[in-house]
C-alpha cells in the first residue's frame, strides 16, 4: 500500500517482476537519473557469477552465514529463489532511510509480501514483460540458464504475474527508456505527497503567520 512516508526520512520502494523482465537493469538506470535514490544491496548465498563483485553487486556469504543471519532476524525479507537464498538487511535499509535517502528493493513477490507484513511504510511497483513470449525470448537470449532452469523460471512467472494486483503501480518493460521514465515519475510523485512535504510546508506556513495544523 502506498504511504505518505515519514517526514524527513527516506521512502522505501519495492520493485518486483518475473525473472528475466529486466527489473534490475531498470532500477540500476533509475538510480542514475534520480538523486538521493539508492538500491539496497542484497545478501545471497549463491556464488558470484562472472563479473560480479562482492560488496558491489551483492554481499556474497555462505549458506551457513545466511542462515545464521535469518536466525538472528537480521533480514527485512529473505527468500529461497531457485535454490539460492537472497535477503535484505533490515539495518542497511533502515540506515539509508534514516539518512534521508529513498531506498529501492528489487525483490520477488515472496519477499515483497514479507516487507508488507513487517508494517513498514512502502510504495510497491510491479514490472510486467510485454508478453509471455517476449519473456521467454529474453530468458533464452541471456544464456545464463539451462533449459530446465528456464522452464522453472517461466512456470514461476505464470504464477507471479497475477500478483500485480497487490502492487500500487504497474509498469510494462516494453522499452527500457520508457520504463525508466515511468518509474522516475512514480518516485518523484511520491516525494511530493502531503506527508513527505509536511515539514517543508510547515516552515513556509510560518512565513505567512499561519501555525501548522497538528
Amino acid at each position: 500500500m502506498s504511504s505518505d512516508g515519514a517526514p524527513g526520512g527516506g521512502q522505501l520502494f519495492v520493485v518486483s517482476a518475473p525473472s528475466g523482465t529486466g527489473k534490475t537493469t531498470v532500477v540500476e538506470r533509475l538510480v542514475q537519473v534520480v538523486p538521493d535514490l539508492t538500491m539496497s544491496r542484497s545478501y545471497t548465498s549463491r556464488p558470484a557469477r562472472a563479473g560480479e563483485r562482492d560488496g558491489v553487486d551483492y554481499n556474497f556469504v555462505s549458506r551457513a552465514t545466511f542462515e545464521a543471519m535469518v536466525a538472528r532476524r537480521e533480514f527485512l525479507e529473505y527468500a529461497d529463489v531457485f535454490g539460492n537464498l537472497y535477503g535484505t538487511s533490515r539495518a542497511d535499509a533502515e540506515g539509508l532511510m534514516a539518512s534521508g535517502k529513498d531506498v529501492v528493493l528489487v525483490i520477488d513477490v515472496q519477499g515483497a509480501g514479507q516487507v508488507r507484513a513487517a508494517g513498514i511504510p512502502l510504495v510497491t511497483v510491479f514490472v510486467l514483460p510485454p508478453a509471455f513470449e517476449v519473456l521467454e525470448q529474453r530468458l533464452r537470449g541471456r544464456g545464463k540458464d539451462s533449459g530446465d532452469a528456464i522452464r522453472r523460471r517461466l512456470d514461476t512467472a505464470r504464477v507471479e504475474v497475477a500478483a500485480y494486483e497487490d502492487y500500487d503501480y504497474v509498469v510494462v518493460n516494453d522499452d527500457l527508456d520508457a520504463c525508466v521514465t515511468a518509474m522516475r515519475s512514480i518516485i518523484l510523485a511520491e516525494r511530493v505527497r502531503r506527508g513527505r512535504m509536511r515539514r517543508k510546508a510547515d516552515v513556509i506556513l510560518k512565513t505567512f503567520g499561519v501555525q501548522p495544523v497538528v
